[in-house]
């Protein structure tokens, strides 16, 4: 498969002392102010300023769409983002394939994957974030199909040994694939279809 496995992707996570996989509600229901998780989320007796900074952090962490997440857009250089301090480490694979982590709000939440120096995927193991239509990691398959309707659909790759759900937005896709131990969505990447979709359907690893 295209995309590293879910225990590979884990793997890394922890390594890189990321967040453990959790599944939290939709953006509109967390809590924006007092203490959430550990910080300050609105409200602060000492620095107002600091926590409406650290909110807005914790907000821009939440979506995942085909253009991207946060400032990780797809398209954009990795030598642009490294210099910007925005990438932590990196993995080069195959065919001009490097995976990366990243730093910031965003650490924990996404893996990159750049193709000829250019970002060509996102991918999450956590929710948040969650897709614009709100779906994401921990979901069932069957709830993505109530969300999206017959804008997306169950596939299979062409070896016929995995499935995952394809949503298309163009010429770029996001797609859901299953998790290792229990049902439903274990991991969700978004990009080009010529990179994405292609890739799971050809079950290749770059």
């Amino acid at each position: 498969m295209h995309r590293l496995s879910y225990t590979v992707v884990t793997a890394l996570l922890v390594t890189a002392g990321l967040m453990p996989i959790t599944v939290a509600a939709p953006a509109a229901a967390a809590p924006r102010s007092g203490v959430a998780g550990g910080h300050l989320t609105g409200r602060s007796g000492g620095n107002p300023g600091a926590a409406a900074g650290d909110t807005a952090d914790r907000d821009e962490a939440r979506l995942i769409s085909v253009r991207g997440a946060g400032p990780f857009r797809i398209g954009a250089g990795l030598a642009r983002l490294s210099a910007a301090g925005l990438v932590d480490w990196v993995a080069p694979d195959c065919d001009g394939v490097v995976r990366a982590g990243v730093t910031g709000a965003w650490a924990g939440k996404v893996l990159l994957v750049f193709r000829d120096g250019r970002l060509v995927e996102v991918g999450t193991a956590t929710a948040p974030p969650r897709t614009p239509a709100g779906a994401g990691v921990g979901m069932s398959f069957a709830a993505l199909e109530e969300i999206y309707g017959p804008r997306g659909s169950m596939i299979r790759n062409d070896a016929g040994d995995a499935s995952a759900y394809l949503v298309r937005i163009g010429s770029r896709v996001e797609l859901f694939t299953g998790h290792p131990i229990r049902p439903g969505v274990g991991y969700l990447q978004v990009g080009p279809a010529a990179f994405v979709e292609r890739h799971f359907r050809q079950s290749t690893s770059c």
